[in-house]
């Protein structure tokens, strides 16, 4: 009888062992709950790059864009490599660029690269392109691949574009981040401001000062403990938004250079 035992204990060990293996070997899908806009083979990196979004078509305003690598030969995952953007707009008679974020890291994080691009336009005026210029840090080559993109106008404007009114000259891009999803009560309201240098370069913005009031038309209400967007980093705001109910608010906008008011506007936000 103790024989025995001391045989199948070994034996459940085992198995155990063989369990945790299998688990631990397993690799999430970096595609989960995404929906790919675009795929294709980086010429001169050995690579293929397929790029995804969280929403099922490219808005304008600011898109995230979450970008995945593999061996273009073994389809092994990629997850060093330095990523580079650069969008373009094609109107026939000119060409331009629009505001973009490379990937924060030469690591991917479950086998994604983070990015985003502030689409100024639809597809409507003209053809979107996207450049992928990929370092792949595992075989030390480079190439690059160019992605058509079909961008649509959203249900409700993500975007303010303006000329500040205090020199006539400077083009801001204001787009909303946060809440991409809505609720009732406190959310996290983020905005990012580019602004336009040439119409190739569109820096990220720290200058505006910006204030906000929400109003629900509708009700003839606003709402209490909102907090302003402050500049955070490269160009993102951060504050908070208290929407009190489901239904349609209006976001009424100041934005200021110093005490001088450069622009007011409005955006909806309706759940």
């Amino acid at each position: 009888m103790n024989k025995f035992k001391l045989f199948i204990l070994p034996l459940f060990s085992l198995l155990a062992i063989i369990s945790s293996c299998g688990k631990e070997d397993t690799v999430s899908d970096p595609a989960e709950g995404l929906t790919k806009i675009g795929s294709g083979f980086v010429a001169g990196a050995a690579t293929k790059a397929d790029v995804y979004l969280q929403n099922s078509t490219p808005l304008t305003g600011y898109q995230p864009i979450t970008i995945v690598l593999t061996d273009s030969i073994s389809g092994a995952y990629i997850d060093e490599a330095i990523i580079q953007l650069m969008p373009m707009m094609d109107m026939g008679t000119m060409k331009h660029s629009a505001p973009f974020e490379n990937p924060v890291s030469t690591k991917a994080t479950n086998h994604r690269f983070e990015a985003a691009v502030m689409f100024i336009m639809s597809s409507m005026g003209g053809t979107w392109t996207v450049d992928l210029m990929v370092n792949n840090l595992k075989n030390g080559k480079t190439g690059k691949l160019t992605l058509p993109v079909t961008v649509a106008e959203p249900a409700q404007k993500r975007m303010l574009s303006f000329t500040s009114a205090v020199d006539n000259t400077t083009k801001y891009f204001v787009s909303l981040v946060q809440p991409a999803k809505p609720k009732v009560g406190i959310n996290d309201l983020e905005m990012v401001v580019y602004k336009r240098a040439s119409m190739m370069s569109f820096p990220a913005d720290s200058s505006l000062s910006i204030s906000f009031e929400p109003e629900m038309p509708t009700m003839n209400h606003g709402s209490p403990n909102n907090i302003h967007p402050a500049h955070k980093a490269i160009g993102h705001y951060m504050g908070k938004v208290n929407f009190t109910m489901t239904g349609l608010w209006r976001l009424h906008f100041d934005m200021k250079l110093g005490d001088a008011l450069a622009k007011t506007d409005s955006l909806d936000i309706e759940f």
